[in-house]
């Protein structure tokens, strides 16, 4: 582990002031890499903000591309940048927040065998996709490789947000939360979603990460939380293992 450099100690001083992080904590970022998939409405603050906060290397898969309704509360993209692909854009962007942070993109929707080879290199997983496929692909994956998964979803005015830790004996899987089912009626184009709720859940999903890699606080392992744009109120439940999971049972 390289020390920080006199510019890293300017550029992280008020993460490193705080007792839970210090200089190991900010270390331990910097030599962190985290595959966020998907780049839109979650992505965007998390990738935003997990890079500002030092985290070594992102790796960012997302198949789309921007237009202008993504505008809308994707605050990664730009106008400047409407055609160009998810993960290009923010690439550029988070360039621009902080140039020493490696960034690969990966313009594609992940298949099981390429989560099979992504995740040996990865210390979490940042799910911000908005289809059941897609998360039921990822949580089998980081079962299967003791990856932890923090997930989230934002809808109209309603946001989930839940950390799934398999190197945990006792840590649920997503499929302990959800039987497998379609992908109906989930999208934002379909549903709608108010702007400021996908940057709630995506800074709260940046936060449960960085406690995973820094190694401080109480994560929301075996809890879920639901949160309630039109009346600000959170409210938490237990999420125990079940024992007949066919994933992680």
């Amino acid at each position: 582990m390289a020390e920080l450099t006199d510019q890293q100690l300017l550029r992280y001083s008020r993460q490193i002031m705080l007792g839970e992080v210090d200089i190991a904590g900010q270390e331990s970022l910097l030599d962190a890499n985290v595959l966020i998939v998907g780049a839109g409405g979650l992505g965007a603050p998390v990738a935003l903000y997990l890079a500002a906060a030092g985290v070594g290397e992102l790796i960012i898969a997302d198949d789309d591309h921007v237009e202008v309704s993504n505008l809308q509360r994707q605050i990664i993209h730009t106008q400047s940048r409407i055609g160009q692909t998810k993960v290009a854009s923010a690439k550029a962007q988070l360039a621009e927040i902080n140039p020493d942070v490696q960034v690969q993109t990966l313009c594609e929707r992940l298949s099981p065998a390429r989560l099979d080879e992504l995740l040996p290199q990865v210390q979490a997983v940042v799910d911000c996709s908005d289809n059941f496929s897609t998360r039921f692909a990822i949580n089998n994956a980081c079962v299967r490789h003791k990856v932890p998964l923090v997930s989230g979803a934002a809808i109209r005015l309603e946001g989930q947000l839940a950390v799934f830790d398999s190197r945990r004996a006792d840590s649920p899987c997503y499929r302990c939360l959800y039987e497998e089912q379609a992908d109906e009626n989930l999208s934002c184009a379909a549903s709608g979603v108010l702007a400021p709720l996908v940057g709630i859940i995506g800074s709260a999903q940046a936060l449960e990460t960085l406690k995973l890699l820094a190694g401080f606080g109480d994560t929301l392992s075996g809890r879920i939380q639901f949160y309630d744009g039109k009346t600000g109120q959170w409210r938490e439940m237990r999420l125990p293992r079940d024992p007949h999971c066919p994933v992680c049972g």
